[in-house]
């Protein structure tokens, strides 16, 4: 199959990124992430709100003529701890316009200065900050990317386990959902934009001593029962591609209505370049599948 000329131009990018993760200082990257989302260039006409949801940082994205009574609940990749950046800003932006409602973007506190529980209890107080603001559990649903994604399965196990309602259903992009020794990883890949190295020290500055076979940190591991239905993105040449594909089978065997979308030739969370297709593609089927859980007209 041949590659587009954009495909060709991010490819050639990918590795100074890789690059960047595996050797520049986190205190760093974080100020680089701090200028990038002060300057971040959303689609026309929506609009930054910060918001502090029971103590933790949010950010709305709120396009133009939406409906307020929906949300997506959105909490970021970054190894759990890189802080909002603008690409996922500007990823939230396009989505909050395809949608039509309103996007509560989750800063939540990163390691290794606050390791786990750390992210995941304020992702939890971000989704019932929403219902104490009178937004129906069946309007919301939680997103996320990379660990992200993790943050959103764990969300909804915790959320479950402290007998919350549950939202109307998930949406996980490039999840990491094992972080275990033992964990199932895509051999023989070498992903554009995800080391082992830099995943090696994402899990150990958030594991912080934890038990990685904690469900609450690996929700592979977890009792999967009674949740909502899930959307799965991953690429076909990331690291994290067995991840998507163990979590959901084991989704399958416990009754879960799940689908996983991978994509060929892609690397660890596509979505984040909105110039290339396949990005597109999958953000706008993440709508499509938003909107039919939401009930959106």
């Amino acid at each position: 199959m041949t590659i587009s000329p954009v495909e060709q131009k991010i490819r050639a990018g990918l590795p100074l990124i890789r690059f960047l993760q595996d050797f520049l200082p986190l205190s760093l990257l974080n100020r680089l992430n701090q200028v990038g989302v002060a300057k971040a260039k959303l689609e026309a006409g929506v609009v930054r709100k910060a918001v502090s949801a029971e103590g933790v940082s949010c950010e709305w994205l709120i396009p133009p003529n939406c409906r307020m009574d929906k949300v997506l609940l959105y909490f970021h990749g970054g190894g759990f701890i890189f802080e909002q950046t603008p690409l996922h800003l500007a990823m939230g932006a396009y989505l909050a316009k395809k949608l039509g409602v309103r996007i509560l973007m989750v800063d939540y506190p990163t390691a290794p200065s606050q390791p786990y529980p750390a992210a995941l209890n304020a992702c939890s107080a971000a989704y019932l900050w929403l219902l104490g603001q009178g937004v129906s559990a069946r309007d919301i649903v939680v997103a996320g990317d990379s660990a992200g994604g993790n943050l959103a399965i764990a969300t909804l196990l915790k959320l479950r386990g402290e007998n919350h309602p549950l939202p109307a259903a998930a949406i996980c992009l490039s999840p990491v959902t094992d972080l275990t020794p033992e964990a199932h990883r895509s051999e023989g890949i070498r992903d554009l934009l995800l080391s082992p190295k830099a995943l090696k020290r994402y899990n150990q500055a958030y594991l912080a001593g934890n038990d990685p076979h904690n469900p609450l940190i690996s929700p592979v591991l977890g009792d999967l029962r009674g949740l909502p239905p899930m959307l799965i993105f991953a690429g076909d040449e990331e690291v994290l591609r067995e991840d998507a594909i163990h979590f959901a089978k084991k989704a399958v065997a416990a009754g879960l209505d799940i689908r996983l979308e991978i994509y060929p030739r892609m690397w660890h969370v596509w979505q984040l370049f909105l110039s290339l297709p396949e990005a597109t593609q999958s953000l706008d089927d993440m709508a499509q599948f938003c909107a039919a859980q939401l009930a959106l007209d």
